[in-house]
């Protein structure tokens, strides 16, 4: 076979690692749109600018903790605080990237390092569903092309939520406030109904961030809530499985 024909066989299968990829992100896609639209206006709402905004998606692009991080920054809570929080909150990606660059072993680390950024609860998901990439040449490009076309959905709904926040009305906008509220009930109540041991673990956080706030600036009984709620989360889910 030709080098040219070489050349034109990997460009094809790069192609199409490249379709697939983004096929299988459009779903996601479509489900990020709103949820970033709705980051933006509150993230608008607690004082930060439409750069601000846009920057923590291009950085951070992890959506429970960049709502709680824009909760937290509406309170008047300090830098430390909302990374500490952040960083047990987003504790799970260690565990994620770990068994999702297992599969990718074989790749090099200019690859591991811009995926591993790539990777989110529903690119994680999806990625999982689909492992025969990983073994196929040009397969990076699909897992590639499937975490841009995620991450550019909550980058641009980010900005233009952000812009939206400018635009709409202040009581609608306030009104958004439930939406925080609701994605960590929604996020929550499947967990529940398969373990309740689940919802006595988010009480027990409740309760210890209601306690220490009586002590504590907000920001910080948040910390406690969720340092001490994870503890005891894995002293009952350690006790079942005994």
């Amino acid at each position: 076979m030709s080098l040219k024909a070489v050349v034109k066989t990997e460009e094809s299968a790069r192609l199409y690692m490249i379709q697939k990829g983004v096929s299988r992100g459009i779903p996601i896609m479509l489900g990020y749109l709103p949820v970033a639209l709705t980051y933006g206006v509150l993230a608008k709402q607690a004082g930060m600018t439409i750069l601000e905004i846009t920057l923590m998606s291009v950085l951070v692009f992890a959506g429970a903790s960049q709502f709680m991080g824009a909760g937290m920054i509406a309170i008047g809570t300090g830098a430390i605080e909302i990374i500490i929080a952040t960083f047990v909150l987003n504790f799970r990606h260690f565990v994620m990237s770990f068994s999702f660059m297992n599969r990718l072993r074989f790749i090099g680390l200019q690859w591991k390092v811009p995926l591993s950024l790539g990777l989110t609860d529903e690119t994680f998901s999806v990625a999982s569903m689909h492992t025969e990439e990983a073994k196929q040449e040009k397969g990076m490009y699909f897992y590639a092309a499937l975490m841009i076309t995620a991450y550019s959905a909550w980058v641009a709904g980010s900005f233009l939520g952000g812009v939206l926040g400018d635009i709409i009305p202040a009581v609608l906008s306030q009104s958004m406030g439930i939406a925080l509220y609701a994605m960590f009930i929604g996020l929550l109540l499947p967990s529940v109904r398969k373990e309740m041991r689940v919802g006595l673990i988010a009480v027990i956080a409740m309760l210890i961030n209601v306690f220490s706030s009586q002590f504590v600036s907000d920001g910080w009984a948040i910390v406690f809530g969720t340092l001490i709620g994870g503890l005891c989360g894995v002293f009952l889910q350690k006790g079942e499985k005994q």
